[in-house]
């Protein structure tokens, strides 16, 4: 899909698009957070059927609603290009020594080369989790690297490593 980015001076990004059946949609990305959501026309493409306006947490969580399907995706794209990859959903439970503290405190990727590239918690995906991102019991960490890396990280959540 081709996706049209415009600067807009002192107040963010327009992202317009067109869905393959010719729906033209669009976002404003503003600088402090907030998204509208814009459904144009199709008799006339500069004026707005309606417009939706999310604040900057609820425009995160439409962002992780729609990415969660999105990860599972490129993880099996990569799985058919890269020898030797894998991914697992590795739970953090009562017993983990990381509960209740940051993600970065593992320092997973430092010591296993995987990668956490999501946490799934309570129905919902966080992709892309920042280091300060506070591991909770039941997380499930999704982690792609080798097979040995994915290991590793698992025995570190455990306090095996």
């Amino acid at each position: 899909m081709d996706v049209e980015r415009t600067e807009l001076p002192g107040i963010g990004v327009r992202f317009e698009f067109e869905t393959k059946r010719g729906v033209h949609l669009g976002i404003v990305a503003h600088r402090e957070g907030r998204r509208d959501f814009i459904m144009y026309d199709p008799d006339d493409p500069d004026s707005a059927l309606e417009c939706v306006v999310l604040d900057a947490d609820e425009s995160a969580s439409v962002g992780e609603l729609l990415g969660g399907a999105r990860i599972v995706e490129k993880l099996n794209q990569l799985h058919h290009e890269i020898e030797n990859l894998v991914s697992r959903q590795i739970l953090v439970d009562a017993t983990s020594p990381y509960a209740e503290r940051p993600l970065g405190d593992t320092r997973a990727r430092t010591r296993t080369g995987a990668s956490i590239v999501a946490i799934v918690r309570d129905q919902g995906v966080e992709t892309g989790p920042a280091p300060s991102a506070v591991l909770r019991v039941g997380d499930r960490l999704v982690t792609i690297g080798t097979e040995e890396a994915v290991d590793k990280v698992d025995r570190i959540l455990r306090g095996i490593e």
